[in-house]
């Protein structure tokens, strides 16, 4: 069975997680209309280039936007959260064997130690999003089962590679569970709202894009909108 979870279905949920996500950026980028989500490709594209960057650049750095100095403690963990979840997997030295082996790729691994750090506090992030979503009313009002869903699918992959790392109980178990929760993760990010993890980056460069051309050099000018 580990030859076929990490052989065949690990391919079939690296196509499905790629070309998902081609498709999706490629069907977000075709479905704007310039003078509806005021983007301009053709015209402006210093400015509009120059505030997509801005904006990206605000918003990916801790305290770097307005936003998140308003609410210290969540962007502290909002950031804890998406640390764990980014570094955690790429840098892990059982992953990067598995590429290896699987994929002839091979790149610098994280000493144990700061992994179990990142997945102990991508963890504990977890738990205080989840509080927080039940906590607010402002937050929980607009929460679902949905997102607790993704939140479980997000992190089974960190506690079952935990327990599988530090053999807390049947080692066997606890690896299948992790690759498959790994998997399903994966497989999830292009069709749910993970797709965030790429999503992100688009939506927030198309605002800085049109804030970094009305204010970035051709305010008042007579462009059509």
């Amino acid at each position: 069975m580990y030859q076929i979870i990490t052989g065949p279905l690990l391919w079939l949920t690296f196509i499905v997680f790629v070309v998902g996500l081609a498709w999706r950026v490629y069907s977000y980028i075709k479905g704007l209309d310039w003078k509806l989500d005021r983007v301009a490709y053709g015209t402006q594209t210093s400015y509009g280039v120059r505030g997509a960057a801005r904006s990206i650049a605000a918003w990916i750095v801790p305290f770097g936007s307005q936003g998140w100095k308003v609410k210290p403690i969540f962007t502290i963990m909002f950031f804890v959260f998406h640390l764990g979840i980014v570094v955690t997997p790429l840098f892990l030295l059982g992953h990067a064997v598995i590429f290896k082996m699987r994929f002839g790729l091979n790149w610098p691994t994280l000493p144990m130690y700061a992994a179990d750090t990142l997945t102990v506090a991508m963890l504990c992030a977890t738990v205080f999003i989840v509080i927080r979503r039940i906590a607010l009313p402002e937050v929980r009002i607009i929460t679902s089962l949905y997102d607790y869903a993704l939140l479980l699918i997000t992190a089974a992959p960190f506690v079952t590679g935990f327990m599988a790392v530090h053999q807390l109980g049947d080692h066997t178990f606890w690896l299948y569970a992790h690759i498959l929760t790994g998997e399903l993760m994966l497989l999830a990010v292009p069709f749910t709202k993970l797709f965030h993890v790429v999503g992100f980056f688009l939506s927030r460069g198309q605002l800085g894009m049109d804030y970094g051309i009305k204010r970035g050099g051709m305010k008042g000018t007579n462009m059509a909108w």
